[in-house]
């Protein structure tokens, strides 16, 4: 097959590196996707995940997820509740978000939940005991002109890593790089660090999102009794089963 053949972001992909459109000085905008396994993934893989404290491992036992390894019948997962997912596990489902950026701020719009953050890039610092929320408190700057590096913090300890159950306290601090290696390619690192919750730094393997220009976000929120329907037609039965 030839590349005229291809949409244009396979055509980049196919292309050497030395071919393909560079990426915009400065510039994340447009609608993003995680390229990856299209389940819900948690910050690290599982056999990654340092070990945790007393008071971590005591949260972690009392946690029932609905999905993984640990799944049970009537799981306690937040977000069965329609909680808000919170950040960052947010960024590893298999829906896209959206960068817009305006002066001394980008704006992240996550297609789930319609929820949204705000990363400040006006030269501020983060608090230094900001209130906790869902989607915590993030500031950025450029390094270089292809390399947004985020820090936050802020967060409410309700939320989890992922959907097997992994908690963080409100001491967590994120630090996240989107390096725009190319038009349509964002290299993507997340470094958590919670010294209450775990006796080192989570470290996420690297990860590819891809641009998808001819997307739009789509209306995707929590609706109570839509979950409850589908946690008794699909999730308690499947988390009944053994896991193999």
């Amino acid at each position: 097959m030839s590349l005229a053949a291809l949409p244009i972001t396979s055509q980049q992909q196919a292309l050497p590196g030395y071919l393909r459109t560079p990426a915009p000085k400065r510039d994340l905008s447009g609608i993003w996707h995680y390229e990856g396994t299209g389940a819900s993934e948690g910050v690290a893989p599982e056999q990654e995940m340092p070990p945790m404290t007393p008071w971590a491992r005591a949260k972690y036992d009392a946690e029932k997820p609905g999905y993984g390894t640990r799944r049970s019948p009537n799981g306690n997962d937040p977000i069965l509740q329609c909680d808000p997912m919170g950040f960052p596990r947010v960024m590893f489902l298999n829906t896209p978000f959206e960068f817009v950026q305006v002066p001394g701020r980008v704006i992240q719009f996550f297609e789930h939940e319609h929820e949204w953050r705000s990363i400040w890039t006006d030269g501020r610092i983060l608090p230094k005991d900001p209130d906790p929320t869902w989607y915590g408190y993030a500031v950025g700057h450029w390094e270089g002109d292809d390399t947004l590096v985020v820090e936050s913090a802020g967060f409410r300890d309700t939320t989890w890593l992922g959907s097997t159950g992994y908690p963080h306290s409100e001491e967590m601090h994120v630090a996240e790089r989107y390096h725009r290696s190319d038009h349509d390619t964002i290299l993507y690192n997340i470094t958590i660090d919670d010294p209450k919750a775990y006796g080192k730094p989570i470290v996420g393997p690297p990860r590819t999102m891809k641009l998808r220009p001819n997307d739009e976000l789509i209306e995707s929120v929590c609706v109570m009794s839509e979950e409850k329907t589908f946690a008794k037609r699909i999730g308690e039965p499947a988390a009944s089963k053994p896991v193999k």
